[in-house]
């Protein structure tokens, strides 16, 4: 009989089914004898190996993982409502705006993304954006034993190309838009959207809302093979349009036929947002009253235009902003309420896609005013190397910039430079709780370091 499903040998207990999934840098087959010894009922392989325990031989490990562990755990998505949300930006705010919908149509909710995993409303801790397919599937199932009723998940290119969410049929898959993000592992743009084009088929979702002002959502909707709803601000011909839209520094509005909407979130791109959310809660049948209400009650997302409050006379906003367009949402949202200088702080990731860089320095100094280019997580990389990167395209800008690579000195003379009517942006690691070097993670919250950063100005004297 098999007892439980795992693709960790570390894990395999008496009955348990042990995926050898092949991996870069191992390979689950080198492991299957030592979980045929842990006491595996089975193992799922792609060529013999050498066990007592049945073997399954399959084409690929990876693709099977998926619906036997659905399966397993006795499809549990089909027994709550379950909105998956794709795209490169934007994708963790629409999970709290579902999130805060459903609350308010008394749904018992549930998350799963960047930020973590809530089960109404309670944190737990989770490693990635998308689980892998056991473990995503197990989730799901404590879930359900503990009452929730509708989920809004994150689902990430990397775990539609590796089929972690295979298995799983969703209510409803929101596309929010598409721009450059993690061509180290694409290596293409066409790449890129493929592999978020697989949440879109019928096997993996009942129904769409896509975002068709940008030409990658009209492709998908003109694709899509399930009943699909498009959005948008600017193209007339979509479905559901965002009308009378009006930002301001303390939020948003907007028009949705005779449905207002109005939130606290900032920038034009939290209005598609809010619209994605709105259609695709309409889609599983949440009433308009409760959209509406469940909008207008959240309060803010961590590390998204966060505010820190510390007793400085000019906003400073963390974000966690960390593509070209998203960085450029976030300086033209920010630049919307500055009367005087716009500051921004920000690096790229080490061991990631390398031609955004320039992009993210283009923007930068495009849009704001002063730039402070510094580490992000470098990773295995030089930080130095990376600022060099971003320079090239900083030099395109008219803004000036400076380059300092310790992130606290960078965050640190970005609040010195700031004045009363200025605005700071702490952008790239928005919620993060810690900073990747190629031999360890250090404590760094780019929250609390502007905090102390700010009193320690204060308690200096005035410069």
């Amino acid at each position: 009989m098999i007892r439980d499903v795992t693709y960790r040998s570390s894990a395999v207990r008496k009955g348990s089914l042990f995926f050898c999934v092949p991996g870069t840098l191992v390979d689950g087959h080198d492991f299957a004898a030592q979980a045929d010894s842990a006491g595996a009922g089975a193992v799922v392989c792609q060529r013999p190996v050498a066990v007592r325990c049945p073997q399954v031989m399959v084409p690929s490990v990876r693709k099977a993982m998926g619906p036997m562990s659905a399966a397993f755990f006795g499809r549990s998505a089909d027994r709550m409502t379950l909105i998956g949300v794709t795209g490169t930006n934007g994708k963790t705010t629409t999970t709290y705006l579902l999130e805060s919908i459903f609350r308010a149509a008394r749904l018992v909710p549930g998350v799963i993304g960047t930020t973590g995993v809530r089960i109404a409303g309670r944190p737990v801790p989770f490693d990635r954006t998308t689980p892998e397919a056991p473990d995503l599937q197990r989730l799901l199932a404590d879930m359900l034993a503990e009452g929730v009723q509708a989920v809004a998940m994150e689902v990430s290119s990397h775990g539609l190309d590796q089929h972690r969410v295979d298995g799983t049929r969703y209510s409803g898959a929101i596309f929010t838009n598409l721009s450059q993000d993690h061509l180290d592992y694409h290596g293409t743009m066409d790449a890129y959207f493929e592999a978020k084009a697989r949440l879109f088929a019928p096997e993996m979702t009942e129904r769409a809302a896509v975002n068709a002002d940008g030409p990658e959502g009209r492709s998908l909707a003109e694709r899509a093979d399930v009943p699909t709803l498009t959005f948008g601000l600017d193209d007339p011909a979509v479905d559901v349009r965002g009308e009378r839209v009006e930002l301001s520094s303390s939020g948003l509005s907007f028009d949705v036929g005779a449905l207002g909407i109005t939130s606290v979130l900032r920038g034009r791109f939290n209005v598609y947002n809010c619209l994605g959310a709105v259609v695709a809660a309409r889609q599983v049948g949440v009433e308009d009253e409760a959209i509406s209400q469940g909008i207008a009650t959240l309060r803010g997302i961590p590390g998204r235009l966060e505010p820190v409050e510390a007793g400085q006379p000019y906003p400073v906003l963390v974000d966690y902003a960390h593509t070209p367009d998203s960085l450029d949402n976030v300086l033209r949202a920010a630049r919307a309420f500055t009367r005087g200088r716009l500051i921004v702080v920000f690096g790229c990731g080490g061991d990631r896609d390398r031609g955004k860089r320039p992009l993210m320095g283009e923007a930068a100094t495009r849009l704001a005013d002063l730039s402070v280019l510094t580490s992000d997580n470098p990773r295995s990389e030089d930080p130095e190397a990376i600022i060099a990167d971003i320079e090239a395209g900083a030099r395109r800008g008219e803004g000036a910039f400076v380059a300092e690579p310790n992130r606290r000195a960078a965050i640190r003379l970005a609040l010195a430079e700031a004045a009363a009517d200025d605005v700071v942006v702490i952008a790239g690691k928005g919620h993060e709780t810690g900073q990747q070097f190629a031999d360890r993670t250090v404590p760094f919250d780019d929250r609390l370091v502007a905090a102390e950063e700010v009193a320690s100005l204060q308690g200096s004297g005035p410069r």
